[in-house]
């Protein structure tokens, strides 16, 4: 019966942690973009 439960519950980490993920490597490379033509142009 142990064997089904992280088996359950992995889809769920792992929406999870798109969740968190994807909109923290956007704010990730809209800063590098933003600091770049900071620096750049």
């Amino acid at each position: 019966m142990n064997e089904t439960e992280p088996a359950r519950r992995t889809p769920l980490l792992i929406l999870v942690w798109l969740w968190v993920g994807l909109p923290f490597l956007y704010g990730v490379v809209e800063l590098v973009r933003k600091v770049a033509q900071l620096f750049g142009g």
